[in-house]
């Protein structure tokens, strides 16, 4: 008996929309069931590339029947959680895009909502399946390091007026959020997962080369305690011209050194830890691409295949909601400190 598909409606057709629907069209456990979006060209290229059912609301897409078991929440920021209750509401786990919110209070209440009506909550942090972010999780877990001296993480990216375009989302504090959400939550996950959450110390925030084109800062950095052991300190800015530089984490450890570097934490660049030799990592998934500018790690295929994998009840690994939610305090917490 053939395994039966888990069908996905993708809600937001952006460049992150369009990823999903590629994801889950070429997973062969999954299937494409429409596409949602307001924009009329954006339902027109959708019908054009996939040939499903397109509408402009989830309204609509539920009153012509449509049959899904998850809705992948791919709208700008400050939309994920009404549309992930609405979803939830209509009966329909849901997938959603980082951030999972913009506000611990509001991730909670999704959370109950969704226990009370006992459905999933995914969500997407994708860098967690990069080959070196499995080495830092496994090296901090087994201590392999020994006591944690000093982290410091880089995040250099380029993001100009081709990204952030008059009327759009982008840029905006209530839909956009802030450049730790938007661009670098993915950074900002990677230090809770490995190391748990953070107390927030010193802060800074300006707005380099942006004016006119973002409510919030375009380049900042927090220093932080971790709960155990350690301290350090996350630096970033969109203002690199042209195109990205940097994503890098430096961990200094009593018995060892690590430095994971590259556009997007993808290249192992230094290893010296006692008694162990440099490992040949896998290598990591090509950066989004998104036009003329690039994202994170496409391990969006991985989030899809554990997403049905779940669903099916098979094994899989993904992250929780709570841990979404704590990414999301953190980011928070380190904008409360302005």
């Amino acid at each position: 008996m053939s395994t039966p598909n888990i069908k996905f409606i993708v809600l937001g057709f952006g460049h992150i929309g369009k990823r999903h629907a590629e994801e889950i069209s070429a997973c062969p456990s999954a299937a494409l069931a429409a596409i949602i979006d307001m924009d009329a060209e954006a339902r027109l290229l959708a019908d054009q590339m996939y040939q499903v059912p397109c509408f402009d609301s989830l309204d609509q897409c539920i009153a012509a029947g449509i049959n899904a078991d998850v809705v992948a929440i791919c709208t700008p920021n400050g939309l994920h959680i009404p549309h992930a209750i609405h979803a939830i509401n209509n009966d329909f786990n849901v997938l959603v895009e980082k951030p999972v919110g913009l506000l611990v209070e509001e991730c909670y209440s999704l959370q109950e909502l969704a226990q009370a009506k006992n459905k999933e909550v995914f969500c997407v942090l994708q860098n967690r399946y990069s080959p070196p972010a499995a080495l830092l999780k496994k090296l901090v877990t087994e201590q392999s390091l020994g006591k944690i001296l000093w982290v410091q993480v880089n995040c250099y990216w380029n993001r100009d007026h081709r990204y952030y375009k008059p009327g759009n989302w982008r840029g905006t504090l209530h839909l956009d959020g802030g450049t730790l959400y938007t661009q670098f939550s993915h950074f900002v996950d990677l230090l809770y997962w490995v190391f748990g959450d953070l107390e927030i110390k010193n802060t800074f925030f300006a707005n380099c080369n942006h004016q006119g084109m973002i409510e919030f800062e375009d380049t900042g950095s927090f220093h932080f305690n971790f709960e155990n052991e350690g301290a350090g300190v996350f630096s970033y800015s969109t203002s690199v011209i042209g195109a990205n530089m940097e994503s890098s984490i430096i961990i200094l450890g009593e018995k060892g050194s690590i430095k994971i570097g590259g556009q997007y934490m993808e290249k192992l660049e230094f290893f010296h830890v006692d008694g162990m030799e440099t490992p040949n990592l896998t290598s990591a998934n090509k950066p989004n691409h998104y036009g003329s500018y690039q994202g994170s790690a496409n391990n969006h295929s991985t989030v899809i295949l554990n997403v049905v994998n779940a669903l099916l009840g098979l094994p899989y690994e993904i992250a929780t909601l709570e841990e979404a939610i704590h990414s999301v305090g953190i980011i928070q917490r380190v904008y409360q400190n302005r």
